[in-house]
C-alpha cells in the first residue's frame, strides 16, 4: 500500500540518515527513481550544502527526541526546481529491552507538496485583506448577504451608519437593519425573488426605511447588486443614507413658502402704497368740492338745510376714505421688519439654490464672487433673500436667449459701513425708454409680467436703509446692485 501511494511520498531512513525505502509518491514529487534514491543521505532531499544537511539532521534529532516532528520548509526535486514540503518525520523504536528501555532503530517521512495550497492560501489571503480594504474604505455603506439572508461582510460605513459592529451582525439575518413589517417579510422576498426571478430591486434600487441599533429609522436609498456561481448565491447591497437631503429639501421648501409668502405680502403692501397714493389727491379734491357746493348753498337757494345734510355726509364720508387710506400708506411705507444678524455667504447660497434652480439645462453659467473679509449683515434673512431671488431670476430670464449666458453674483464693502450685492448678467441690457421708471410699480418689460418685482425690491432695500439701482455693463447686459447694513455698524 505504501509502495503504490502516489499523492505522498513516503519513505524509511535508517538510524544513520540513510534511505531504505522509496514508493511511487516519493519518485513522482522528487523526480528520483528508488534505485537512484535508496542508499542515498535524507539530506539529499534538502537544500544543498550545509544548510540542507543541519536541517535534515535537525528533523531526525526532533523526531528522536520527541517521537515526532512536524514542519514546512523548501525542498529540491531532481532538475533543481524548488516545492514547499509539509514533512513529518516519525522515530520508529526498537522493542522494549529486557531493561525496560527501547531505542530508535529507524524514521519513517511524509512530505506532501503544498506549493500550489500555499498559494492558493495566500492569492486568498490577498483577496480577503482586498475586501477589508474596500469595506474599510468604500464610502457608502455595503452589506453582502447570501441567498437565506445571513451578512456575510458589513463595511465601516454600515458600522457607522446603523451603530452595530461586523462581529455583531456576521451571521444574523440582515432583517435586524429593517422596521417592520418589512423585517419579517424580507425572507419572503428573497424566497419570491428564487422562485419567480421578478427583480423588484436588484439592479433597479428604490428608498426604503432603514433601522439604527438605537430603534431610529431613517430613510435611505438601496441599490442591490447580485452575483451567482454553481453552488453559491450572494447579494450585495449598497446603501445612501437620504438623512440630510431629506432635512436640506424639507428646509429648502419652507424657505420657499416663506418667500412666496414674503413675496405675495411685499406685493400686496406695494399695491396698497401706490393706490393710496393715486387716490388720496381725487379724495382730497372730492372733498374740496363739495366743501365748497356747501358754502354755495349756504349762500343761496333751494332747501338749504337738506342739501347742507347731504353735502356735509359726503364730504365726511369722502374724508374718512381719504384718512383710511392714508393710513394704509402710513402702515405699508412703515414696514415690520425683523432683522438680525446674518452671514452673507449662506444667506447668497440660499437664494442661489432657489435662484439658478434648472438653469444648467438652459446652459447658464453661475459665478459667484465673494469678498472674503466681508462682515455678516443686520437684514430680515427672507427678505433679502426674496430681492436677490428676484434679480437671479429676471437676469435667468434675460440671457435665456443670448449666446452667451453668464450670471454673476458679487458681494464687496461699500462706503458708510454698508455691504454691496450686485447681480450681473450678459443679457440684452435694459430698454433707455424705461430704465427712468424702472424701480416704479406696474412698470415692465415683460408681456406676463405685473411690473411689482421690482418695485417691491426697492420697497424692502429702502426698509433696511439701503439703495437699489441699475446701469448697464460695458461689454454688454445689465448690472442690478444694492446695498444692506453690516452689522459692524449696528454693533
Amino acid at each position: 500500500m505504501i509502495a503504490g501511494e502516489s499523492d505522498y511520498a513516503m519513505l524509511l531512513i535508517d538510524g544513520d540518515g540513510v534511505i531504505r525505502s522509496w514508493n511511487a509518491g516519493a519518485q513522482r514529487l522528487t523526480g528520483w527513481r528508488e534505485d537512484q534514491a535508496v542508499g542515498q543521505p535524507l539530506h539529499s532531499l534538502y537544500q544543498p550544502g550545509e544548510a540542507g544537511e543541519r536541517e535534515a539532521q535537525g528533523d531526525l534529532d526532533a523526531a528522536r527526541a520527541d517521537g515526532r516532528c512536524r514542519h514546512e520548509s523548501w525542498r529540491m526535486r531532481r532538475d533543481g526546481s524548488e516545492f514547499l514540503a509539509d514533512t513529518t518525520t516519525l522515530a520508529v523504536p526498537d522493542l522494549p529491552a529486557a531493561e525496560g528501555g527501547e531505542d530508535v532503530i529507524a524514521f519513517c517521512q511524509i512530505v506532501r507538496d503544498i506549493t500550489r495550497e500555499k498559494a492558493d492560501q495566500s492569492a486568498l489571503s490577498r483577496n480577503d485583506q482586498h475586501l477589508r480594504s474596500i469595506l474599510a474604505t468604500i464610502p457608502e455603506a455595503m452589506i453582502v448577504i447570501d441567498e437565506r439572508g445571513i451578512i456575510l461582510s458589513f463595511s465601516a460605513a454600515a458600522e457607522a451608519l446603523f451603530g452595530y459592529s461586523e462581529a455583531e451582525v456576521r451571521g444574523r439575518n440582515v432583517g435586524m437593519l429593517m422596521p417592520q413589517p418589512d423585517r419579517t417579510r424580507h425572507d419572503s422576498y428573497i424566497d419570491h425573488y428564487l422562485e419567480t426571478g421578478e427583480k423588484r430591486i436588484i439592479g433597479i434600487g428604490r428608498v426604503v426605511r432603514g433601522q439604527r441599533r438605537d430603534g431610529a429609522t431613517f430613510p435611505m436609498e438601496l441599490a442591490v447588486g447580485e452575483a451567482v456561481s454553481e453552488d453559491f448565491r450572494i447579494f450585495t447591497g449598497f446603501i445612501r443614507d437620504l438623512t440630510q437631503e431629506r432635512e436640506a429639501e424639507l428646509r429648502m421648501e419652507e424657505l420657499r413658502s416663506e418667500l412666496i409668502h414674503v413675496s405675495r405680502l411685499s406685493a400686496m403692501g406695494t399695491m396698497a402704497s401706490t393706490l393710496a397714493h393715486e387716490l388720496n389727491q381725487p379724495l382730497t379734491a372730492i372733498a374740496n368740492y363739495l366743501e365748497a357746493v356747501r358754502d354755495l348753498i349756504d349762500a343761496g337757494t333751494a332747501d338749504p338745510d337738506l342739501v347742507r345734510e347731504a353735502v356735509s355726509e359726503s364730504a365726511s364720508e369722502a374724508l374718512r376714505a381719504g384718512n383710511i387710506v392714508r393710513r394704509l400708506r402710513e402702515f405699508v411705507a412703515r414696514g415690520e421688519i425683523e432683522k438680525g444678524v446674518e452671514d452673507l455667504s449662506e444667506l447668497i447660497a440660499g437664494a442661489g439654490r432657489l435662484g439658478f434652480a434648472g438653469v444648467t439645462e438652459k446652459s447658464i453659467r453661475a459665478f459667484h464672487e465673494i469678498a472674503p473679509d466681508l462682515p455678516p449683515v443686520l437684514v430680515d434673512r427672507v427678505q433679502i433673500q426674496q430681492v436677490l431671488v428676484n434679480l437671479i431670476r429676471n437676469a435667468v430670464e434675460a440671457v435665456s436667449d443670448s449666446d452667451r449666458r453668464d450670471i454673476r453674483v458679487s458681494a464687496r464693502r461699500a462706503e458708510n459701513n454698508m455691504v454691496e450685492i450686485a447681480v450681473a448678467d450678459t443679457g440684452p441690457g435694459i430698454d433707455p425708454s424705461i430704465r427712468p421708471r424702472l424701480f416704479e410699480a406696474f412698470t415692465s418689460t415683460k408681456q406676463t409680467g405685473m411690473g411689482l418685482g421690482l418695485s417691491i425690491c426697492r420697497t424692502i432695500v429702502e426698509a433696511h436703509g439701503g439703495r437699489i439701482r441699475a446701469e448697464p455693463r460695458d461689454d454688454g447686459g445689465s448690472i442690478f446692485s444694492f446695498t444692506i447694513p453690516s452689522a459692524e455698524a449696528n454693533e
